[in-house]
């Protein structure tokens, strides 16, 4: 008989080995997901399938995409690959397979001029990179250390520097220049969507502040749908320099830091920056914002968008939540947070209040009230 308090262990069944056995594979491989969608990107496989008409045949793209022939049938291997983990669709209603664009490799189609299109390449070579990718394989080491708090990212403990950094191209220009390509591109996804979905969150606003708005596309999108607004971009010297000539001056350009000065407006907005960030620095980042800002009954907010971590959403939804929070937990200091999480930050920055107003995707959009 079995101590008491003790456990007994389960043995399980053969059909539960098995499938064991099949998940252990899974997990161990999913490396090789990413890196056929990798090799996809790299080989322009999407933009050929949109060249093509929309529908190629294995052959059409050895043709289209000047590999060798002998390489035809090691190509559908990756394509019935990429097909299953649903980068691709495929049609099976003739006598030669054909591979067709679903909405995700249309994020990798380059040169469509589409207002919703936003060209993902660079966030895949980014995540899928070398520095990536050792930092990652860095982290049963990193746990084992003792660091000093705050605690560096597995990334910046192996190489060094911290990503996102103005020291990142010391240690490699050309990841530098993808991974911020890759964070544009990333941040700049589904503006439009947001706009459309959320239009009360910049209705009747006099003006906005949007804080590390980079190049300028969201402000600008958000002038083009409400031209009433007076857009002010606050961004670190380096990149406004860069930003583009604006003739019809509908968005202005201010260089900064925002843990110094926000520019002052009636709403300041924060879209996908404080993920960036410890919850320290969040707070000191939203009390800059705060003095920003009118009284609430002048219409003053703080606009966050931002992943709002939840188990009970759609399962694929809940794990890229998840993915995108080890993925900044490996490369920089900062995390995706739940709306506990977002609570706890804003009241300790001051504010009064606050109101998640709508979840699109795994974002939320939340006004924050002084």
């Amino acid at each position: 008989m079995a101590a008491a308090g003790s456990q007994t262990t389960i043995v399980p069944s053969d059909a539960e080995l098995l499938q064991a056995q099949a998940d252990l594979w899974r997990h161990s491989l999913y490396y090789l997901t990413s890196m056929a969608l990798k090799c996809a990107v790299e080989l322009h496989i999407p933009t050929a399938i949109h060249n093509l008409g929309g529908a190629a045949s294995v052959a059409d793209l050895v043709t289209s995409l000047s590999l060798p022939e002998t390489k035809l049938p090691f190509l559908r291997r990756l394509m019935r690959m990429l097909v299953t983990a649903g980068i691709f669709r495929s049609d099976n209603n003739e006598e030669v397979e054909t591979y067709l664009l679903n909405p995700l490799s249309w994020l990798l189609v380059e040169g469509v001029e589409a207002e919703d299109h936003t060209y993902q390449k660079y966030f895949v070579l980014g995540t899928v990179s070398r520095h990536y990718v050792e930092a990652a394989m860095s982290l049963a080491d990193w746990f084992k250390k003792d660091l000093p708090v705050p605690v560096p990212s597995p990334f910046e403990e192996l190489h060094g520097v911290p990503l996102l950094h103005e020291d990142t191209p010391k240690l490699d220009e050309e990841l530098d220049k993808i991974v911020n390509e890759g964070v544009a591109a990333h941040d700049n996804l589904a503006i439009g969507t947001i706009i459309r979905e959320c239009g009360d969150v910049f209705q009747g606003l006099q003006s906005l502040t949007d804080c590390c708005g980079g190049d300028g596309t969201t402000a600008r999108a958000v002038v083009k749908a409400f031209p009433g607004i007076k857009c002010t971009v606050l961004d670190l010297p380096k990149v406004t320099e860069k930003a583009p000539a604006d003739d019809d001056a509908v968005v202005s350009y201010v260089a900064g830091d925002v843990f110094n000065f926000v520019p002052p407006a009636q709403a300041v907005m924060l879209k996908l920056v404080l993920h960036l960030w410890n919850d320290e620095d969040c707070v000191k980042i939203l009390e800059q914002c705060r003095k920003a800002i009118p009284s609430r009954e002048e219409g003053g907010k703080v606009i966050i968008i931002e992943v709002v971590v939840d188990h009970s959403m759609e399962p694929i939804m809940y794990e890229a939540q998840l993915l995108m929070d080890m993925l900044f937990m490996v490369n920089c200091r900062g995390r995706q947070r739940g709306e506990n999480d977002w609570r706890d930050i804003v009241m300790k920055a001051g504010f009064s209040d606050y109101k998640i107003v709508k979840k699109i995707g795994t974002r939320g959009i939340i006004e924050v009230y002084p």
